[in-house]
């Protein structure tokens, strides 16, 4: 399993943290946001990693480089040298060649932990399978899902509060047949007259017109998606309780 991470954006609404660096770039508790992503990813089973930059492509590279090391993993960068004028479609786009087998897409600002990825790829019955999360009440901010007995029906932005009932987390998988056809659906996309200001999230609405996209609930996981300050001071507190946990000893009963 591959994973694709579209970690092109500035970050500007956490403005000034991001004036110099970009957003995956971020310390969460004594570590990058990125670093935090790729070591989930990398305990879960993912080795090789494609990331897709724009601002400050130079600092990516320095970081992954290093990142690589430590982990033992391979990282490919794809630079997007449009992330300014364009949204993530593009990004998406510009990694075409990389969907040439199983790989998960996951977005750049998320923080999470090894269960989530390994609770998402264990659900394989899908050409397509999307992370989603149930919650009282959905605001403008929210990627919105429609889905009906665990299959996707619609996702965006803009749909209808009354028919939402999940909300998607950023994180989809595609295999066999979803790889080509996410790849087809994107080379359709990025030539209509609006294609550098979609979202790849209207491509997964697309393709849930004609391909079985699995919405897996992940509602029992903990992560965070970080676009605001108080997203940022959120992740720091969950990793600081992750990174307690994880070195907490175990109790070891007398036999």
């Amino acid at each position: 399993m591959k994973a694709i991470i579209l970690s092109a954006g500035q970050g500007s609404r956490l403005l000034p943290l991001t004036q110099d660096r970009p957003k995956a770039l971020l310390d969460i508790h004594g570590q990058t946001l990125i670093g935090r992503q790729i070591d989930a990813l990398s305990e879960a089973g993912v080795r090789t990693f494609v990331v897709v930059t724009g601002f400050r492509p130079e600092l990516m590279e320095e970081a992954l480089e290093r990142i690589g090391r430590r982990n033992g993993v391979n990282i490919r960068l794809i630079h997007n040298p449009f992330y300014a004028v364009a949204d993530n479609l593009a990004s998406c786009w510009m990694a075409r060649a990389e969907m040439d087998a199983d790989f998960i897409q996951v977005n750049g600002d998320n923080v999470f932990r090894a269960e989530l990825v390994k609770a998402l790829l264990a659900v394989n019955d899908a050409p397509v399978s999307a992370a989603v999360a149930r919650k009282q009440s959905y605001d403008a901010d929210d990627m919105k899902v429609v889905e009906r007995g665990g299959i996707l029906r619609r996702i965006g932005k803009n749909l209808p509060l009354a028919e939402v009932n999940a909300e998607a987390l950023g994180f989809y998988v595609f295999r066999g047949q979803g790889v080509i056809r996410y790849r087809e659906t994107l080379e359709r996309m990025i030539r209509e007259p609006d294609g550098l200001q979609q979202w790849f999230p209207a491509a997964i609405d697309r393709l849930a017109k004609s391909v079985r996209v699995r919405a897996v609930d992940l509602s029992g996981h903990e992560w965070c998606e970080v676009d605001y300050p108080t997203d940022l001071k959120l992740a720091n507190e969950l990793a600081a309780r992750w990174d307690a946990q994880r070195r907490r000893p175990r109790l070891v009963h007398p036999s």
